[in-house]
């Protein structure tokens, strides 16, 4: 039952791949296509499977539509008003055009930090798009980079849910992951970073264009610098003090309030505001222009929206099937080290499913009960395995992979080609990187 399982998973994706790829459907038909097959073939009810369906498109976008619409609406605004180019600029000339790929990997290592992978692209890639237009680089030399800055710290740095989640299962000490997990993220954002993209650049070259693309700005009527770094980093201020927040010794009033600015939502809506002053109002935009600026960079993010809830109705679909109950009980049996065994189930999960939350929260129940009457485990270790483990092999039921590819403007195949292979290569590096601290800790 277990290989059925497994099998006609495999051909469910092969239908998600050819659907876009050979018979030119959109994504979200080739989603949920494949989401039926899989659901009938795995033997679902058909109440289960419009539960299931419904459930898994609502929690990837109740999370992520919010999200999605503000930080493209502030996205266009700092494109269209110029503060995108003025950041850019400033980017060019303080790191130099030949250092703006590691200049790219720091920003979104450090922004990742406080924030999650989905947030940080939608607030990021415009000035990835700007950098681009002003330099005409191929955008995957920019963009790759703070890609991996992001999604590294996301899958393998507290206090992000997942390794959170691990740290509480294994009962590990957070600090000592904390400390550890920057030592192997760096080594393994530099290769799958600047690195690569260095290397793969020059082999792919997207066919398409970004999917938020501003109109040429007058120099003299852009913001000042000043102003444009302060509008792309107030929604990461705000995040920041809403996750400090609890550790500040605060009242509980203050301490609600700045937890509730911090939420995602709340911080790109007050960016939201302060960009329709500073960056429109101020500059002599009218009432009118802005409204029509917001209207325009919506229209989009409806097909972007469309095709990652497919894709969350793939994964709940992926799991209600038993697919990751499966890759669980026939991990189970197979003799590894805790390490090992650990990378192994949350790379198998998440391949399965697509999430890498759901792959690292999932392995480390399976793992915990067999570490517990084992001794010499280094359990900070074992949690950033397992996160390695989680980030592997990202695609069509993920919804980074479509994130990344409708902003970079990227076709499935070149998305295969760069960021399916830049997630693998952080997994396995990291990884590799941990094998060789344990034989030393």
């Amino acid at each position: 039952m277990n290989l059925y399982l497994l099998m006609i998973t495999l051909i469910s994706i092969v239908i998600v791949i050819l659907g876009v790829a050979w018979w030119k459907w959109h994504a979200f038909i080739s989603l949920l296509v494949a989401s039926l097959f899989l659901a009938i073939m795995s033997g679902l009810t058909l109440d289960k499977i419009v539960s299931s369906y419904e459930t898994g498109v609502g929690s990837v976008l109740g999370h992520l539509v919010g999200i999605l619409a503000l930080g493209t609406i502030l996205g266009k605004m700092m494109s269209d008003s110029g503060a995108g180019t003025q950041v850019a600029n400033f980017f060019i000339r303080i790191f130099g055009e030949k250092r703006l790929p590691w200049a790219m990997l720091l920003s979104g290592f450090i922004i990742g930090i406080p924030v999650f992978f989905d947030v940080g692209i939608v607030m990021l890639l415009p000035l990835v798009i700007s950098i681009h237009k002003t330099t005409k680089y191929n955008i995957l030399l920019i963009g790759l980079p703070l890609i991996t800055g992001l999604s590294i710290v996301h899958g393998l740095v507290p206090p992000h849910p997942g390794a959170m989640t691990a740290i509480g299962i294994y009962k590990a000490d957070m600090g000592k992951v904390l400390i550890y997990s920057l030592l192997i993220a760096i080594p393994a954002a530099i290769i799958a970073g600047p690195l690569f993209a260095q290397w793969v650049h020059k082999r792919v070259v997207p066919q398409g264009e970004p999917s938020l693309l501003g109109h040429t700005i007058e120099v003299e009527k852009m913001p000042g610098t000043g102003i444009s770094f302060f509008i792309i980093l107030l929604p990461v201020i705000l995040m920041i003090l809403g996750v400090a927040a609890p550790y500040l010794g605060l009242p509980k009033g203050l301490l609600n309030f700045l937890s509730f600015i911090g939420n995602s939502v709340i911080a790109l809506l007050i960016s939201v505001f302060a960009s329709f002053y500073f960056l429109g109002i101020r500059q002599g935009f009218s009432k009118h222009r802005i409204d029509k600026m917001a209207h325009e960079c919506l229209m989009p993010v409806g097909s972007i929206i469309l095709i990652i809830g497919a894709g969350g109705g793939f994964k709940q679909i992926l799991i209600a099937s038993g697919v990751g109950t499966a890759i669980a009980q026939m991990s189970e049996s197979i003799s590894l080290s805790p390490i090992v065994l650990a990378f192994c189930v949350a790379g198998l999960i998440r391949i399965a499913t697509g999430s890498a939350t759901v792959a690292l929260t999932t392995a480390a129940g399976i793992v915990s009960p067999i570490i517990e009457h084992m001794s010499g485990v280094n359990l900070e270790l074992l949690v950033i395995a397992t996160g390695a483990g989680s980030l592997m092999f990202s695609h069509v039921n993920d919804a980074g992979f479509w994130l990344v590819k409708e902003y970079l403007g990227l076709t499935v195949k070149e998305t295969f080609k760069t960021w399916t292979v830049l997630e693998t290569l952080l997994s396995f590096i990291a990884f590799f990187t941990v094998m060789i601290i344990d034989m030393f800790v």
